[in-house]
């Protein structure tokens, strides 16, 4: 719950600063008049991650047992891909966030209607896509069958949009480069395990080999079925019983991530605390009203 928690905090924290830079910016602008379609935009982009996630959910029951574990593993390899270009993008990318967000809300408004539509439904969709996607292949990681996946996703993106909405009020402050920096880390920790279950259902979907090929097997003294083998599962994707598969892809890719997204360059040198959407690009010089 926790994993899903964090995903959906991270993106939706990302979609909540996107909304709040084109909001304040109509509004300082005297553009009230393109509230409107930026709102439509957005209420797209999040009805498409919506239906994103219930077709991959209700078509992947009508496949067999091994097509099944065909998509969810390619689907894990794309989703953890996203992510990791996601938190290293937001890293490098989030100072400059505020000038690029108002140039093409220039250009959209010079364009007319459509392109603002357009433009507040890429800026949000991106991440409303990532969010279903990756926590799709959590559930399916998880595999306990409980909502705790989906409510731990949905009480994130509830913490995101009220911290976004402080942040336009000018209500909150807080270090963005640090947030980031510390949420990318724990993210990409689990990715990492959502990358090893996603070879597992390679190796399921014998699409991969090695599946009776175990590293090791602590089933004995780590019970998945009690409360810290399901905390481990739930948080890293733990399992007591690994193919040597699983636990090479882990550390392939958790050791070198983690050590280049940590390394003290760019975003993560955490200069300034953040109060709203204009101060480095996230508050207002007043809070207005939308």
């Amino acid at each position: 719950m926790f994993a899903n928690y964090l995903i959906g905090l991270r993106e939706g924290l990302e979609a909540s600063l996107v909304v709040c830079i084109l909001i304040a910016y109509l509004v300082k602008t005297d553009r009230r008049d393109a509230l409107k379609p930026v709102w439509i935009g957005i209420a797209v982009a999040v009805v498409l991650a919506l239906g994103f996630g219930c077709a991959l959910e209700f078509g992947s029951q009508e496949l067999t047992f091994e097509a099944q574990e065909a998509l969810g593993g390619s689907l894990s390899v794309i989703a953890v891909g996203l992510v990791t270009w996601m938190v290293f993008w937001m890293r490098r990318t989030a100072r400059h966030l505020k000038a690029e967000l108002h140039g093409k809300l220039d250009a959209a408004l010079q364009m007319g209607t459509g392109a603002l539509v357009a433009t507040a439904f890429l800026a949000v969709g991106r991440e409303g896509l990532e969010t279903a996607l990756f926590v799709w292949t959590s559930v399916r990681a998880a595999g306990d069958g409980t909502p705790r996946p989906l409510i731990g996703a949905a009480l994130g993106i509830a913490t995101a949009v009220v911290l976004g909405w402080l942040f336009y009020r000018g209500a909150l402050r807080i270090n963005l480069a640090k947030f980031f920096t510390w949420t990318g880390g724990m993210l990409v920790v689990v990715a990492a395990g959502v990358l090893a279950y996603g070879f597992h259902d390679l190796q399921e979907a014998r699409w991969v080999p090695g599946l009776s090929n175990k590293a090791f097997d602590i089933s004995d003294t780590i019970d998945p079925s009690s409360w810290y083998g399901t905390l481990l599962k739930g948080v890293f994707n733990f399992q007591p019983d690994p193919t040597v598969l699983q636990v090479t892809v882990w550390l392939l890719y958790l050791v070198p991530t983690l050590a280049l997204f940590l390394a003290p360059v760019g975003f993560a040198s955490g200069k300034g605390k953040v109060k709203g959407p204009d101060e480095q690009g996230t508050r207002p010089s007043k809070a207005p009203q939308a």
